[in-house]
């Protein structure tokens, strides 16, 4: 879809799936605008067609019609910035990907802790003359590195939550995990509760939330008896990956807290490599890879790009 930035204003020209739709269903049933925005974009008439203010019921739009959405005006900074050096994998006035190191948790827990990487996109925005909020779409957790996907703006942010809901966001993992898995392929299917005992573990529990990973072997290495391997999260429950390798019996290297080997060095072995989605607003797919930090030495930048 051909779509430009003018000022605070997004144009989109009409593409030929859309012809004889009204504004309100390209809003509702094209982008799932939730009401909350419908009711901004009506009340201070952020939504143009041909330059007029149409009515979004009974207005229809034809191929080709410039259509006209503000998506762009100033929107308070809702975090404290914080100088952090940000590693982009994928950037535009939409979104942005960000390559998380680890060892920093992901959004503040308390407003007086600005040493995480919200707080350090903040800044990213501040520097570049985006005047909004970062609003990230997922988690990682502190001690696992690789991709996280932000949004500039309300619009952005709500769309891609919807493609989180229906699973359309993929994001693929590299792990080492302890010894030796029983097949090269494998899903594991157990749901993911708390952990009563402990105000932080999850395990698997038949009350839990339902929770799929696949995995797939890339490489065994017989002197430290550990296996290099892919997975793919059909689900985004917390401490997924390391609660359910750990009840398989091959936990994450360095993850402690699941049963894993102390690293002498690091935490869980585990780094978010690559993450695709469908563009909201291009509908292009959009392919991100996350180089590891090479002071890390777990994994090689080989292990990201040949995923």
């Amino acid at each position: 879809m051909k779509t430009t930035r003018k000022g605070e204003w997004l144009e989109i020209l009409i593409p030929e799936k859309w012809n004889g739709l009204t504004v309100e269903k390209i809003m509702k049933k094209e982008w799932d605008v939730p009401r909350k925005l419908l009711h901004r974009f009506r009340s201070t008439r952020g939504v143009t067609l041909n330059n007029e203010i149409p009515h979004w019921k009974t207005d229809a739009v034809k191929t080709n019609d410039l259509f006209r959405i503000r998506l762009f005006e100033s929107r308070p900074m809702e975090v404290t910035p914080a100088y952090m050096e940000i590693d982009t994998a994928y950037e535009d006035d939409h979104l942005l990907v960000v390559n998380k190191p680890a060892g920093i948790h992901t959004h503040p827990n308390a407003p007086e802790n600005t040493e995480t990487l919200v707080n350090g996109v903040a800044f990213y925005f501040q520097m570049n003359g985006i005047e909004a909020s970062p609003k990230y779409v997922h988690r990682l957790d502190r001690d696992t590195s690789g991709a996280i996907l932000f949004a500039k703006h309300d619009l952005a942010i709500a769309m891609l939550g919807e493609q989180l809901k229906k699973r359309t966001i993929k994001r693929t993992y590299i792990a080492w995990v302890e010894g030796k898995l029983p097949s090269r392929n494998g899903k594991i299917q157990q749901p993911i509760g708390k952990d009563r005992h402990h105000p932080v573990r999850r395990r698997v529990s038949p009350n839990g939330q339902e929770a799929e990973t696949n995995y797939e072997v890339i490489e065994y290495d017989p002197v430290q008896k550990s296996s290099l391997i892919k997975l793919e999260l059909q689900t985004g429950r917390t401490h997924q990956i390391r609660v359910h390798l750990s009840y398989l019996g091959h936990p994450l290297l360095g993850d402690t807290l699941y049963g894993g080997k102390e690293l002498p060095h690091h935490k869980q072995a585990l780094h978010a490599a690559k993450l695709s989605f469908v563009h909201p607003f291009t509908e292009e797919n959009i392919v991100c890879y996350a180089a590891p930090d090479p002071a890390s030495q777990l994994f090689t930048a080989e292990d990201v790009y040949k995923l």
